[in-house]
C-alpha cells in the first residue's frame, strides 16, 4: 500500500509542477504583453504582433529555466512566504540578465522576433516578478482559509447547544482536576464561560497550573478562579478542599493517558488512574458533591492496554458508589457518571503534535501501522459534550458519538500536505510497528445494540452501565 501511495504522491508532484509551469508561462505572457502595451501605448510595434509572439517563446523559456534553476518549483505554492521572495527575485533578475545579454549579442533589429528590446525586458522583469509572487500569495491565502483541524479530521468542526449545561453550571462552585492539561484547561475555560461562580483548578504540575491561571486572568472572567497546586490522589488535601469549598460539581480529568508510558509503568498507572479516582469519588460522596464526572476513554472498551484497564476499573469503581442512592452527612446525594471519548485532536502526548514536530524538522514522520485508525474530536467539541453530560442526572457511562475513525496514515499525509510539503516526496513516512498496548482499531460503538440514544445530540448511554 505504501508503494502505491508513494507512486501516487510522485505522480501528483509531477502533475502539479507541470500545472505550476503552465500558470507561470501564462503569467509571464501576460506581463510581457502588458509591457508592450505600456511601451507602445497599446499600438502594434514595427515588427508586428507575430514577431512579439515569436520572441515570447524565448522569453518564456528563459524565465521558466531560471525559476527551475533557482529551486522555485521544489516547494508547493502554499508554502511560499516572505522569506522565499529573494529566491524568486533572484530567478526573475537572472532571466532579465540573460535576455539583456541576448539583446546585446543580437543588436540587429531584424532579429527582434528572437530578442525583445531592453525596455520591454526591464518592464517584464518588474511586472512579471510582482505577478509571479502575487499568484503564489493569493494561493497561499486561499489555502490558509480552507485548512484547519476540520480538514484534517475529514469533517467540519461541530458546535453544540450548550444552554442546558450553562443553566446547570451557572452560580455553582466547580472543581476541575488535571486543570492544566489539554482537556482540563478547556474544561476550565468553558465552565467559567458558562457562569460558574467559582472554579477550583486542581493541578499538580506547577508550569501547567501557572499557564491556565495566567490565561484565565487574561480573559477577565466573572468566575472566581482558584489555582490549587495539589495531587488529586492526596486524600487528606482533597478532603480538606472539599470540606472548605463545598463544590457542587467535580470533573475529574486528571489521569495518565499515554498508553506506552502506562504500559511501562503499570503500578503508577493503577495508582493514579484507579486508586486516586476511587478515593476522590468516595470523598465527593461524603462531602455532598452533587455531580461527579469522570473523564474516561474509548480505550476502556474491551481494553488490552494497562491504561485502558485502569480507566475501565475507575469507571466500575465510581459506578459502585451508589450512583445517587446514598447521601452524604449533609443529606445531599451524589450522582456519578463517566464520559468516554477517543483522542482529542492536538492534545499533549498525542500523535498530532508529534507529527507537527517531525514535519517541522524535515521528517521522517513515523506511523506505527498503515491500518491504524483512531477516533478524533477537537478539544472544544469534546468538552462541550462532557459538560452537557455533566448536566444530566443519570448514573451512567456516557459515550460520545465521534463520527468515523480517521486512518492515522491519512492524517499524517494530510498534515504534511497542509504544512505545504508533499508526502513521500518532501517528507518521508516510515512505519515503526504497533507499540505495546495499542490496538489497530478502538471500539466506540453507539449502535442500538451497545448504547441508548439520549435527547442530547451525540451523547449516548452505554448499555454496559446497566
Amino acid at each position: 500500500m505504501s508503494v502505491d501511495r508513494k507512486g501516487r504522491a510522485w505522480a501528483g508532484f509531477i502533475a502539479t509542477r507541470i500545472v505550476a509551469m503552465a500558470v507561470d508561462a501564462a503569467t509571464i505572457g501576460a506581463a510581457y504583453l502588458a509591457a508592450f502595451c505600456m511601451r507602445f501605448n497599446f499600438g502594434e510595434p514595427s515588427w508586428g504582433w507575430r514577431g512579439v509572439a515569436s520572441s515570447f517563446v524565448v522569453v518564456c523559456v528563459v524565465h521558466l529555466m531560471s525559476l527551475f534553476a533557482f529551486g522555485c518549483y521544489r516547494m508547493a505554492w502554499r508554502r511560499v512566504g516572505v522569506r522565499d521572495f529573494p529566491r524568486y527575485l533572484g530567478a526573475m533578475a537572472a532571466a532579465c540578465a540573460v535576455l539583456m545579454a541576448i539583446r546585446v549579442m543580437m543588436p540587429d533589429i531584424a532579429k527582434s522576433s528572437i530578442r525583445p528590446p531592453y525596455s520591454i525586458t526591464l518592464m517584464t522583469f518588474f511586472v512579471g516578478t510582482v505577478a509571479i509572487l502575487g499568484v503564489r500569495a493569493l494561493w497561499r491565502a486561499y489555502w490558509a482559509s480552507r485548512t484547519g483541524d476540520g480538514g484534517l479530521l475529514e469533517r467540519d468542526e461541530r458546535t453544540f447547544d450548550n444552554s442546558v449545561a450553562a443553566r446547570f453550571l451557572a452560580g455553582r462552585t466547580v472543581m476541575v482536576t488535571g486543570a492544566g492539561g489539554t482537556i482540563g484547561s478547556e474544561l476550565v475555560r468553558q465552565v467559567a464561560a458558562a457562569g460558574a461562580s467559582k472554579v477550583l483548578m486542581v493541578e499538580r504540575c506547577e508550569n501547567a497550573l501557572y499557564e491556565i491561571d495566567r490565561q484565565m486572568r487574561g480573559l477577565k472572567v466573572a468566575s472566581a478562579m482558584v489555582p490549587l497546586m495539589a495531587d488529586a490522589g492526596d486524600a487528606v488535601k482533597m478532603g480538606a478542599l472539599l470540606s472548605a469549598e463545598k463544590p457542587s460539581v467535580v470533573i475529574h480529568a486528571a489521569a495518565y493517558k499515554h498508553v506506552p508510558m502506562v504500559e511501562l509503568n503499570p503500578e503508577e498507572g493503577w495508582r493514579n488512574n484507579l486508586d486516586a479516582t476511587r478515593r476522590l469519588a468516595e470523598l465527593a460522596l461524603g462531602h455532598g458533591v452533587e455531580r461527579f464526572v469522570l473523564i474516561s476513554t474509548d480505550k476502556a472498551v474491551n481494553p488490552v492496554s494497562v491504561m485502558g484497564k485502569t480507566k475501565l476499573a475507575a469507571e466500575q469503581a465510581i459506578m459502585s458508589l451508589g450512583g445517587g442512592q446514598e447521601a452524604s452527612s449533609a443529606g445531599t446525594a451524589t450522582s456519578f457518571c463517566a464520559v468516554r471519548f477517543g483522542n482529542v485532536f492536538g492534545s499533549s502526548g498525542s500523535v498530532v503534535p508529534l507529527f507537527r514536530e517531525q514535519i517541522a524538522s524535515g521528517g521522517p514522520v513515523t506511523v506505527t501501522h498503515p491500518d491504524m485508525k483512531r477516533y478524533f474530536m477537537t478539544v472544544q467539541e469534546a468538552v462541550s459534550l462532557v459538560l452537557q453530560a455533566a448536566s444530566r442526572r443519570e448514573r451512567a457511562i456516557y459515550t460520545l458519538d465521534m463520527g468515523d475513525p480517521v486512518r492515522i496514515l491519512d492524517l499524517a499525509e494530510n498534515m504534511i500536505s497542509q504544512a505545504g510539503f508533499r508526502p513521500y516526496v518532501d517528507i518521508p513516512i516510515v512505519f515503526t510497528g504497533a507499540r505495546p498496548g495499542e490496538k489497530l482499531f478502538e471500539e466506540i460503538d453507539v449502535s442500538e445494540k451497545s448504547a441508548y440514544r439520549t435527547d442530547m445530540a451525540k451523547i449516548y448511554i452505554t448499555r454496559a452501565a446497566e
